[in-house]
């Protein structure tokens, strides 16, 4: 009797915890947005659509432009949301010029052996500096940090980079640039969160450095490498500089140099060879740039949003703890 009455109690009690949770869920359904709250919602939204809009039209319209027709193209005034008269005449001149082609080869390679190099420097630098048993680490730390705020600046750079003997070669955009200060200091924020604990763990089992990095610390940290990767990816795709001031061959060209070439240069005319019609050729060559423009910048756009959802929370957890 005892045991069914003890049962009873516990399935009443369980029914008035249900009906409890019930209640909460109800109340938490009727709950009301004030006018102001509504008005702010309504504001943000007005504001983040029209930041949008404001973002993303200039994209639109190069789009549309590089695939109009020349001579609408030349005729459009106002703000042109609709392509006139498609045609793809504009890419077919950019992939079939050699630079282009190889440029984006160049791009590649520097995007993929500059974020490995890079990644692998950083991660290094920044274990060893997040290790409590280095004696030098805030010693080290604040001579890194310091050329975050001070360098030696162009000529230095490039004295050092032609004694080097690297100059006119990609080491010579791949070296200087090995390691950014900013981002070692947000990996090693990350590695010092990690607990030294596991670090000792595997030093029991007969783990050294090198292991320990490679298969606790960056396998527990991969927010924050994707997020290397995707800094010093873009930086790599997007850089340009370094490589007119460090490269005299044309065959080493990257990609951005050569889109800067099209854009700031105007050398178009080897895309247009066989374009006879004077009165169309200043129309598409505005067209072929803008045709440049979507070739150079549609990878990496593509690439971003697979590694978005690391971003925020790769930062965040290199910047908590200190």
């Amino acid at each position: 009797m005892s045991a069914a009455k003890n049962a009873g109690n516990g399935a009443n009690g369980a029914a008035k915890v249900a009906k409890s949770a019930a209640k909460a869920r109800g109340g938490a359904r009727k709950i009301k947005m004030t006018p102001a709250e509504i008005a702010f919602d309504a504001a943000n939204a007005a504001f983040l659509f029209l930041l949008m809009a404001v973002t993303l039209f200039p994209f639109v319209y190069v789009i549309n432009s590089s695939i109009s027709d020349p001579i609408a193209l030349m005729q459009a005034r106002g703000i042109m949301i609709l392509p006139k008269g498609v045609q793809f005449y504009a890419y077919r001149q950019v992939f079939q010029n050699p630079m282009l082609l190889r440029g984006y080869a160049n791009t590649v390679f520097l995007v993929l052996a500059g974020t490995a190099l890079n990644v692998a420097m950083t991660s290094i630098g920044a274990y060893v500096l997040s290790r409590p048993h280095f004696m030098l680490r805030n010693a080290v730390m604040l001579f890194i940090s310091f050329t975050m705020f001070f360098s030696g600046g162009l000529i230095p750079s490039f004295v050092l980079v032609q004694g080097l003997g690297i100059y006119d070669s990609f080491l010579a955009l791949l070296l200087p640039t090995a390691m950014s200060a900013w981002n070692l200091v947000i990996m090693r924020t990350s590695f010092a969160a990690i607990p030294i604990s596991l670090e000792e763990s595997a030093r029991l089992d007969g783990a050294r450095d090198l292991t320990i990095l490679a298969r606790i610390i960056i396998p527990l940290s991969m927010p924050v490498v994707s997020v290397m990767i995707l800094f010093y990816g873009v930086g790599h795709w997007n850089s340009w500089f370094n490589a007119m001031i460090y490269l005299r061959d044309r065959a080493l060209y990257p990609l951005q140099l050569i889109l800067r070439e099209v854009l700031l240069a105007s050398q178009t005319d080897d895309m247009l060879i066989d374009m006879l019609d004077d009165g169309v050729r200043p129309g598409l060559k505005e067209q072929v740039k803008y045709a440049t423009v979507i070739v150079a910048t549609l990878p990496i756009l593509c690439v971003y949003p697979f590694l978005q959802k690391f971003f925020v929370k790769g930062v965040i957890v290199g910047a908590i703890k200190q």
